[in-house]
């Protein structure tokens, strides 16, 4: 049993002894090809789910939500696998059915005990999601690990480290929101596609675009120095009438014609951060994003498909050119690489893996991850949707992270960590 305490929060989180938790039913054995799309994000997302209970129903909770992990990892047995390496050097999955790791825990306070469980906190957040101990590498930590932590007040949180190598966003939340439907012993509304040889790179490779997200940027910026100091993370709220103004902003000088608002939320943010890091004119900065290609690859993916249907996109320019033109500029930019995801584009991404082994650089970056359209907040056990749903932390210190809001999910929380000087700067920028 490992205790976790933290005296600024008088938290503390035991871990009971792990289990491994097997598919229900016996599943196909033997190697599971990865995508080339699979392979440049072999990272652990950290997420976690809160919910309201008693005290009498959380021990329920507890069995209900470990015996249908056990059932719906029939359907995606690929999870109850373990990660290796190909004879050709990519990720793959060895289909072993040893299972995910589940872990139980028991907090020794109430939810609301934890803090602004908002805001990324890998200190706070970090006790209520497992990590496997001595992991030095991505082939030592099982591709689902889930800790189910009791808290004084009934409630309790589901905290989930899934590797992306195996879901995107999309596919992330369908697996949970089948395992909850599981739970609740209805079939699965969407049932996986696990064949992802549909995504084979061609025969021969044809990389047709300038892959960008790949390039080296030289750093000559205050960058490097103001990374030294400590890290503040922050989130902001743009409310249904800010993010409004925020597009009216980005067409004023007539440029656009239309636009939308994760253009203008993130061309904002991209000249924020800019001049928050004190970004000399002529240095490069580069913004990446991931685009959902399900829709972009002809024929579309099949409905289910549950490896990672997304594509980074990037625009590059100097933070001068960024900063003295008008917003329109920045949104204009953001919409050109959009534009550029088509059928080609995402073949060239495969391609172009598959020809370099290369992966994204993130020097003189900001990458935007966007879950707002993601619904796990309607994910269901059987004791109702989650009070709270989100990350633990932010994977690098380039990421700013958009996530939905309020009752209504039309407002946007804007995630992200930056030097504590730059922001400051930042935080004034915001207030618009």
């Amino acid at each position: 049993m490992e205790v976790v305490e933290n005296k600024k929060f008088d938290v503390c989180v035991k871990q009971f002894e792990p289990t491994l938790v097997p598919p229900a039913e016996e599943t196909q054995k033997g190697l599971y090809f990865l995508s080339n799309l699979d392979q440049n994000i072999a990272v652990i997302v950290q997420t976690i789910y809160c919910f309201k209970s008693d005290i009498k129903g959380i021990e329920e909770a507890v069995e209900v939500i470990k015996n249908a992990l056990s059932r719906v990892l029939v359907h995606y047995y690929p999870a109850a696998g373990r990660l290796t390496i190909s004879s050709g050097g990519k990720l793959i999955v060895d289909c072993t059915g040893e299972g995910a790791v589940f872990v139980e825990a028991e907090a020794n306070c109430t939810i609301d005990a934890i803090g602004d469980i908002t805001k990324p906190d890998p200190v706070i957040l970090g006790k209520l999601v497992y990590d496997i101990p001595g992991a030095q590498n991505i082939l030592q930590i099982p591709p689902l690990v889930a800790q189910v932590t009791r808290f004084k007040c009934g409630g309790f949180v589901l905290g989930l480290g899934m590797n992306h190598c195996l879901f995107d966003g999309i596919g992330a939340m369908e697996f949970v929101n089948s395992w909850s439907e599981t739970a609740r012993g209805l079939p699965l509304k969407v049932p996986p596609f696990l064949d992802r040889r549909i995504l084979k790179a061609r025969n021969p490779p044809n990389v047709e675009f300038p892959h960008h997200e790949f390039a080296e940027i030289e750093d000559i910026s205050e960058t490097s120095k103001v990374y030294k100091e400590e890290m503040r993370y922050s989130s902001f709220c743009f409310e249904p009438e800010k993010l409004e103004r925020l597009k009216k902003k980005a067409m004023k000088d007539g440029v656009l014609t239309k636009c939308t608002t994760f253009e203008a939320l993130s061309a904002f943010v991209w000249r924020a951060r800019c001049k928050a890091l004190r970004m000399r004119p002529d240095q490069q900065t580069k913004l990446l994003f991931a685009v959902d290609g399900r829709s972009k690859f002809v024929p579309p993916l099949p409905e289910g498909y549950s490896g990672n249907g997304i594509v980074l996109t990037n625009s590059l320019c100097s933070a001068g050119e960024l900063l003295e033109n008008s917003m329109s500029y920045a949104v204009g930019l953001v919409q050109e690489a959009v534009n550029v995801v088509t059928d080609s584009y995402m073949r060239s991404a495969i391609d172009y893996f598959e020809m370099t082994r290369a992966r994204p650089s993130l020097s003189a970056t900001l990458l935007i991850t966007t879950w707002s359209r993601l619904s796990f907040h309607s994910t269901d056990f059987g004791w109702g949707e989650p009070v709270f749903s989100g990350p633990v932390a932010l994977p690098e210190k380039e990421v700013i992270m958009f996530l939905s809001h309020g009752k209504e999910r039309k407002s946007i929380n804007v995630l992200l960590g930056l030097p504590a000087s730059a922001m400051k700067t930042f935080e004034e920028l915001m207030q618009i």
